[in-house]
């Protein structure tokens, strides 16, 4: 069989949409969050002196199918009760409060200079994963470092500067002075006590099971992460970008826009300029003009598109926004992208990063989209939100003394909620509710 390949000619037709600037703004836009998009506002502000940004009001309405008819109520979000909630809290530092400590008569000026060194290379944790070699600097020598770190290791709160997890509990132990053994345990047999390899650990230092226990018991609370407390970070407040809520039995959506500025002209400023006589002055409002309609037009598609999503939501999720999440069903963003019309990577451009403000809390948009296992019994499939909170059920409700293997939790879940699930997902579930394995679950009392 021969094929013919000579070259030639010939013509076809194809449709595709070009990627225009415009397009290409508008997509951003949709991705942005709620502080994004404040932020990227107030930039262009500064650079676009037609622009001005108002404060904005939103509305609520009831969803219904025919999405185009909806008669809205406005009301006024901002509420100036709540402005003490934006003041910083006044905090100490962690230099500040470890300096306060120390008797500065009784430290040489080298040992000051070495405490405040160390300080500065703990990490966000409290730890000192660096070696005092390597921080020796012009006029400290190892010794004031070694010094200093013996006497910062017995300060407030304790466990500071210790090298890593052991340390860290055996300095806390070692200050409270209250639990010989857990010093003893977590000293010599660190390794097999939180491997839990307990029935090796009881025969080498002659302890029950019982009071191996105990010492599990004591250490857990005890804190890992002594200096956390000094670098947590600013809270970030989240701001809804859109509102769900029930009045009079009736759900009613609408934009959240109390914290996000509207964009507007500085009409005064166009005005003067558009008489201006030089043509350079003319081009540069003309294309400020064409700025401010793309980003104007990107804006009100973000906001519908955002809403149409959230309208689908309510409508296909009614018994999740009146009882809680507890009732959200199995859903796809490929559904909704199907009942508005849109492509399925637009759904998700649009819930990125959002927020809803529901009865129940304000909460991420892509809460309400989960995978759908496969149930017996049952008229629907359970989603696996469902799932997860089950499976904390059966392990909450285990006997502590026989925990449940995952294997275990595969029948179980199969037999009193009709679930079904592979092993491995139920490891996976697991994992992801921060719950340990059977075996580190046992416990000996």
């Amino acid at each position: 069989m021969s094929m013919n390949m000579k070259a030639g000619l010939f013509q076809q037709q194809t449709l595709k949409m070009a990627m225009t600037q415009e397009l290409m703004q508008a997509i951003t836009l949709l991705q942005y969050s709620a502080q994004e998009l404040s932020a990227f506002l107030e930039s262009k502000m500064a650079e676009n002196p037609l622009l001005s940004l108002d404060q904005p009001t939103s509305a609520l309405f009831q969803p219904t199918f025919d999405r185009k008819r909806s008669k809205r109520t406005h009301i006024n979000t901002y509420d100036a009760n709540y402005w003490i909630e934006q003041i910083s809290e006044d905090t100490v530092s962690l230099e500040q409060h470890v300096m306060s400590q120390v008797n500065h008569q009784q430290l040489t000026g080298e040992q000051q200079k070495a405490m405040l060194l160390l300080v500065h290379n703990l990490d966000e944790n409290g730890y000192l994963r660096i070696n005092l070699d390597d921080i020796c600097s012009p006029g400290i020598t190892s010794t004031a470092l070694e010094e200093s770190l013996s006497l910062l290791q017995k300060l407030e709160p304790h466990g500071l500067a210790a090298r890593n997890l052991q340390e860290c509990l055996l300095l806390q132990v070692k200050a409270e002075g209250v639990n010989p053994l857990a010093e003893v345990i977590i000293e010599n047999h660190f390794l097999d006590f939180a491997e839990k390899r307990w029935k090796d650990l009881s025969k080498n230092i002659s302890a029950t099971l019982k009071e191996i226990q105990e010492v599990f018991d004591y250490v857990q609370k005890l804190n890992p992460r002594p200096a956390s407390i000094f670098f947590q970070e600013k809270p970030s407040y989240i701001v809804p970008d859109v509102v769900v809520e029930v009045r009079e039995g009736m759900l009613l959506v609408g934009n959240y826009d109390g914290n996000t500025p509207n964009l507007n002209v500085d009409k005064g400023y166009l005005n003067r300029m558009k008489s201006h006589a030089d043509k350079g002055v003319q081009r540069f409002i003309q294309d400020k003009w064409q700025e401010y309609e793309w980003i104007s037009r990107g804006i009100q598609q973000r906001k519908e598109t955002i809403l149409k999503v959230i309208q689908c939501i309510v409508e296909k999720q009614p018994a999740c926004f009146h009882h809680g999440l507890n009732y959200l069903k199995p859903m796809t963003m490929k559904e909704i992208a199907d009942e508005i019309g849109i492509h399925e990577s637009t759904v998700s451009r649009a819930v990125k990063g959002k927020y809803v403000q529901t009865p129940f809390g304000t909460i991420e948009m892509r809460i309400f989209f989960t995978t759908s296992l496969q149930s017996v019994g049952l008229e629907e499939d359970m989603s696996g939100m469902q799932a997860k909170k089950s499976l904390k059920a059966a392990i909450d409700g285990e006997n502590k003394q026989k925990p449940l293997s995952d294997q275990d939790l595969v029948a179980r879940l199969k037999e009193e909620h009709g679930i079904i699930l592979a092993r491995r997902t139920v490891a996976k579930y697991r994992e992801q509710l921060g719950i340990p394995s059977s075996s580190k679950r046992k416990r000996y009392d």
